[in-house]
């Protein structure tokens, strides 16, 4: 594969993480477009792990999803009662407020290449671990897309679980769900913080593939696309926001096809699949209708 090509699925596998943050909160009737914050914590408590306190990378990745879920479910406490607009609008708004409090974040300690460490607007540089430790792109792009397929592979696990069932439930209807014995406040908080890790480890991964990162890169549309890949997937199963990042980054943005026209074409197909089909592509009635064929090709 070409640098280019590597270089593009790293950026789809690391974009299904946040992705898959989106579909989560989506499933409990929540719309989230903050996901972009905790993004950008994964990002730069990773690069604090490794460029500053040189602890190695199992571990630097780790401390970004814990930071992410913990910092997600201690937000998620005091606005999850919300709904609606009110809720979309205040996780943008803490969005917002991480990206301007990292702007103004300045950390840096002397090493051997010079200071390094968060610097204001400027951003993170030199997160080199992987040039350090000769890690090449392939067994990177080979790593993160272990850790994509070992993510789906537990959400599809734990959908047939009863917490896939009871997650389900609640984003349908609260009032069935709590006559059912279920908390809906606690099963948002969980997903709450399950969605800010899967964010804070796509952040994790794509600060050390880039080697840099500022807040600036944290933007709103980052969240505002990451909803969009699951409103076009689809809300059936955890493959429908990949197909949604597929589509945005490996044929709108890498080809000439739609230059200049991406947004219009992104948001245009997002407002088509609301009105047409609002679980997205991979809506739940088209997977039990595969899930069906694939019954019946076994049994005959």
């Amino acid at each position: 594969m070409s640098p280019y090509a590597i270089g593009l699925c790293s950026d789809m596998v690391i974009m299904s993480f946040l992705a898959l943050g989106a579909y989560l909160l989506l499933l409990v009737g929540r719309v989230s477009f903050g996901l972009q914050a905790f993004f950008g914590i994964g990002a730069y408590v990773s690069g604090i792990g490794t460029s500053m306190l040189s602890l190695p990378l199992g571990v630097a990745i780790p401390l970004a999803v814990a930071a992410g879920a913990l910092i997600s479910f201690l937000l998620a406490w005091p606005i999850m009662r919300l709904s609606g607009l009110h809720y979309a609008v205040a996780t943008l708004a803490f969005g917002e407020l991480a990206r301007i409090s990292l702007s103004w974040w300045q950390w840096q300690i002397p090493t051997a290449e010079g200071l390094v460490g968060p610097n204001g607007i400027e951003g993170f540089r030199d997160i080199r671990w992987l040039l350090v430790n000769n890690v090449s792109n392939e067994s990177y792009l080979l790593l993160c897309l272990i850790l994509l397929l070992l993510t789906i592979g537990a959400m599809q696990w734990l959908e047939r679980r009863r917490l896939g069932v009871a997650v389900r439930m609640v984003g349908a209807d609260d009032l069935l769900a709590q006559s059912s014995g279920l908390d809906p406040m606690r099963i948002r908080l969980l997903i709450s913080a399950y969605a800010g890790g899967l964010a804070a480890l796509g952040g994790a991964l794509y600060a050390h593939r880039t080697t840099y990162i500022e807040p600036a890169l944290f933007e709103p549309m980052l969240g505002v696309h990451a909803v969009g890949y699951s409103l076009i997937g689809g809300l059936g199963t955890a493959w429908g926001p990949l197909m949604g990042v597929v589509f945005d980054l490996g044929l709108l943005n890498a080809t000439s096809l739609f230059e200049g026209w991406r947004m219009v074409v992104f948001g245009g197909l997002v407002a088509v699949f609301l009105r047409v089909k609002p679980r997205g592509f991979l809506d739940e009635a088209w997977v039990h209708r595969l899930a069906h064929l694939n019954f019946k090709a076994k049994v005959s």
